[in-house]
């Protein structure tokens, strides 16, 4: 079923569709929040005492009707051709990865509804949106997007690598065009399983003596990937890794996420899910056509909010131990690949005490961006890309 963006007012108001045969649950009290869920003529209404903001209120009218689990309706949105079917057309499906589920449907995790087509995860091998540009015989850059985010990101950076190199994007399972297999049916969304299916993926690209570029949450994945495979890479960039002790927690705008039941319900409002976490964490000022890009995903299927709960939790659980693995392995003597951390100074996320020192007595170079946020390519794209390609064409 395909929706439309949710028109949310003051009070945190949306409306989503569910699935049909609808329970009628009773009220329950989860951590001190009291949250009503009924059926009434022919509509599924929670009610919420407890949003991002103390006493917000956050009601759902949801029609019962058949869905791929659910949708937000109301708010701005074509069904013509929109900037994510020109995004989409930039790129390709690239099969990597097993699935390795119990090979029943995907269900929703909270009334249990099978979900549609979109939301299914492929038989075999899971399917990955890429996009390439250069030419395929130069040296490659592989640039991996933060949460939540997706290979769009980089859309201003990738034409500027491309004039040297071959650059390649990707949409982590999870997000953009990417699969998004529902927890417990293929992928659990664990850090370890990001390992090695960005492993298997980076296979089937076919790529060697390769460097890689990652922004944010996902950074601690690719440098425990780098460690393994050091023999392949010739550079890492590190875009606001969270690097530090401090930096282990996600913030509010994502741990929100994979709260019970609230989790489930933010992360499949578009809004929430896209504009605000990419907009609140920095600068960046989202342009309409963009929005209509990032929203798409949680427009389109169910499966897109219930990775994103699955992600955050994962995040939440494992995330101090990534963090401090990837400082020991940074500093460790046996790393031997050419590390340069490039930082948005105005990152409302991850604060910038520590990190200097961290670079200077790890032999990291340190590239201090004064006018970005926490998504620095979506900051400053084209000269982001300029550094970027300064940085992997010279040698120290």
């Amino acid at each position: 079923m395909r929706g439309h963006a949710p028109s949310v007012g003051s009070r945190g108001r949306s409306d989503f569709l569910c699935g049909p045969c609808c329970p009628s649950p009773p009220s329950l009290q989860i951590s001190g929040r009291f949250l009503e869920t009924k059926v009434n003529k022919g509509k599924l209404r929670l009610r919420c005492s407890s949003g991002l903001e103390e006493g917000e209120d956050y009601l759902i009218d949801a029609p019962v009707s058949v869905g791929d689990g659910f949708s937000f309706s109301g708010g701005k949105y074509s069904e013509g051709p929109n900037p994510s079917d020109e995004w989409f057309k930039k790129g390709k499906i690239v099969k990597a990865h097993p699935v390795r589920g119990i090979g029943d449907k995907a269900t929703d995790p909270i009334f249990g509804l099978t979900l549609g087509s979109g939301s299914q995860t492929s038989a075999d091998v899971f399917r990955w949106f890429c996009v390439e540009t250069g030419v395929s015989t130069n040296s490659s850059v592989i640039l991996v997007h933060g949460l939540p985010s997706q290979a769009y990101s980089f859309r201003k950076v990738l034409p500027k690598l491309s004039e040297d190199f071959h650059a390649i994007a990707f949409d982590w399972l999870g997000f953009g065009f990417s699969d998004k297999p529902q927890p417990k049916y293929g992928f659990d969304y664990t850090l370890n399983e990001y390992v090695s299916s960005l492993d298997s993926l980076i296979n089937e690209l076919g790529v060697n003596d390769f460097s890689l570029v990652v922004q944010g949450y996902f950074a601690p994945v690719v440098v425990k990937y780098a460690s393994l495979h050091q023999e392949k890479l010739k550079n890492i960039i590190l875009i606001n890794p969270p690097l530090m002790d401090k930096h282990a927690k996600l913030p509010s705008t994502l741990s929100i996420f994979s709260n019970f039941l609230l989790g489930e319900i933010f992360s499949q409002d578009p809004l929430r899910a896209s504009d605000k976490v990419l907009t609140s964490c920095g600068p960046y000022m989202m342009k309409e056509e963009d929005a209509m890009v990032y929203r798409r995903p949680y427009l389109t299927s169910g499966s897109s909010g219930f990775a994103l709960n699955a992600i955050s939790k994962a995040m939440n659980k494992e995330l101090k131990s990534y963090t401090e693995e990837m400082r020991t392995i940074l500093s460790s003597e046996s790393w031997k690949i050419q590390t340069t951390i490039c930082w948005g100074q105005r990152d409302r996320w991850l604060d910038y005490d520590g990190v200097e020192e961290f670079c200077s007595r790890s032999n990291i170079r340190l590239v201090e961006l004064p006018t970005a946020g926490h998504h620095a390519q979506e900051d400053l794209g084209e000269e982001l890309g300029k550094i970027i390609r300064g940085i992997i064409g010279k040698k120290r």
